[in-house]
């Protein structure tokens, strides 16, 4: 299937929505509800990015996790994260290895559970920061370097992490600058009375559901190149930056756009370069799950808030007043204009007011 670079043909949107509704098909059997969760963990897949999911105990985080890796025929693996987790537990370790015939003694690396391609990182703010610091290094390198030497992750490699918001105590919460490095924060919350007594009655009546794979690890390779071919217009690109930029209070407003309240009143620091990047991204992995071949501002609008609420750091007006990431991000959907100045526009004027 060849097109034009910069360019996605509509069998290629079609194959896209295919996967997706196969993948969704499947998951249902396991999972009820919890739909937007669902579609937002799959665009983090075929986007190639890391996620962490926040939510209380029981609302089967692990179990989504778990079962959307069967469905992909992916090496799955689950690591609990606890407190006397060592980084070489997750990364793995050199140990001697004799020959018995020979009696010569060596080396040999042996993996540790980071070495499949979907990693389950359950609880990740209950162990130290050095073993944190060990995945994380991962995530962003895809290898792992041990007593010297590099040892490549397996391809495609992602990290599906979970925190659970109530227990504090003897946690160790991910530093700013390392929950950055995930493409997504996503919030579970409970389910409807509907989706609950479906819940009850699944559990009361039958065991677990047999889940097939829907996508093997080309396929999957196949939707990620569509994403990252999909092209996006300057308009929506410059869109995606007004949004980002607008919430860095430190930093002078560009020419024409007004601060939103909530951001100047609650925003101590505000998203780096990485949000505008995730912000395209996702957009595209959006437009895609919903048969588009383009990318418009309201696909931008639709993954904003799992893709800036962990890039957002509120100041202790916020926490006295319970303002939440999510109240800053709609405040800042509402209030910055969906047209404005391109980068482009914005250099020639700034020459004609020079």
């Amino acid at each position: 299937m060849s097109n034009t670079p910069g360019s996605v043909l509509p069998e290629q949107v079609q194959e896209v929505r295919a996967a997706y509704s196969r993948l969704r098909s499947e998951i249902r059997k396991v999972i009820v509800g919890q739909d937007e969760v669902v579609d937002q963990m799959l665009m983090a897949v075929f986007c190639r990015g890391h996620v962490v999911v926040v939510g209380v105990p029981g609302l089967a985080k692990t179990l989504l996790i778990s079962t959307i890796a069967r469905t992909l025929s992916l090496a799955f693996s689950r690591v609990q994260f606890t407190p006397d987790l060592m980084p070489a537990d997750i990364t793995g370790t050199e140990v001697i290895q004799e020959d018995r015939a020979t009696g010569h003694r060596a080396l040999k690396f042996v993996q540790g559970p980071i070495f499949a391609n979907v990693i389950l990182a359950d609880e990740i703010n209950r162990t130290p920061p050095k073993t944190q610091a060990a995945l994380l290094e991962a995530m962003q390198e895809r290898h792992v370097t041990v007593g010297g030497k590099r040892h490549d992750l397996p391809v495609p490699f992602f990290v599906l992490a979970t925190q659970n918001p109530i227990e504090q105590e003897g946690t160790y919460p991910l530093p700013e600058a390392q929950l950055d490095r995930f493409m997504f924060q996503i919030s579970i919350s409970y389910p409807s009375l509907e989706e609950e007594m479906e819940i009850v009655r699944r559990m009361a009546s039958r065991g677990g559901e047999s889940v097939e794979a829907a996508l093997d690890e080309d396929g999957i390779r196949r939707v990620q190149d569509v994403v990252r071919q999909m092209p996006v217009p300057d308009h929506v690109i410059a869109y995606a930056l007004r949004l980002v930029r607008a919430t860095r209070v430190k930093e002078p407003m560009d020419l024409g756009i007004t601060r939103p309240r909530m951001v100047q009143d609650y925003v101590g620091w505000g998203a780096g370069p990485r949000a505008s990047e995730y912000l395209i991204l996702a957009a595209k992995a959006k437009a895609l799950l919903e048969g588009s071949t383009h990318v418009t501002p309201e696909h931008v609008k639709a993954i904003a808030k799992p893709v800036l609420r962990h890039r957002l750091l509120l100041n202790f007006n916020a926490e006295a007043d319970q303002v939440t990431p999510d109240a800053v991000v709609a405040d800042l959907l509402a209030n910055v204009p969906l047209e404005g100045l391109t980068p482009g526009d914005k250099r020639t004027l700034d020459e004609v007011l020079k």
